[in-house]
């Protein structure tokens, strides 16, 4: 049985192989709990017929409406195809619209519909209600200085892509 508690020490080595625990490593921990938090949050959405990419999506153009496809691609670390195929989607929805730039109509902007604005909070809803079961066990300093160590990690790595996966 693995232990739940994270080694905080130094590494601890295996007298075998000389290598350390798995526990040992911290991106072991982050990972385990992000896949827990990350899946159950796709599954949520799944009863919206909704995914993670759509709703980042849908985040991203409610924070910045008129939004062009390509600067959209660029602030998700996406290729402007899978952009399109995310968009696609929300279009079928009617959740997301374009329309073109008044001084250059080959230009693309993204916006919410107004379907997409009173569907989002739903989805918000949702994110708060995982973050609200995987996180309940951590009183408000734990969750304040999660929040600090993890945004200090995010700025140390100039980490500005938004997470989709």
């Amino acid at each position: 049985m693995v232990s739940m508690e994270p080694t905080v020490e130094d590494p601890q080595r295996s007298r075998r192989t000389g290598a350390p625990k798995l526990e040992s490593h911290l991106g072991y921990w982050l990972r385990r709990v992000s896949n827990q938090v990350s899946g159950a949050f796709a599954r949520a959405l799944q009863t919206r017929h909704t995914s993670v990419a759509e709703w980042v999506v849908m985040c991203q153009l409610q924070e910045r409406p008129g939004i062009t496809p390509a600067e959209l691609a660029g602030r998700l670390d996406l290729t402007r195809g899978a952009v399109s195929k995310v968009i696609d989607k929300l279009e079928a929805k009617r959740w997301v619209a374009h329309s073109t730039k008044p001084e250059d109509g080959r230009v693309q902007l993204l916006s919410l519909t107004r379907q997409g604005s009173r569907i989002l909070p739903e989805l918000a809803e949702i994110a708060d209600q995982n973050d609200l079961e995987f996180f309940e066990g951590l009183d408000s300093n734990e969750k304040a200085t999660l929040r600090r160590v993890l945004g200090k990690l995010v700025e140390l790595h100039q980490i500005r892509n938004v997470p989709i996966k």
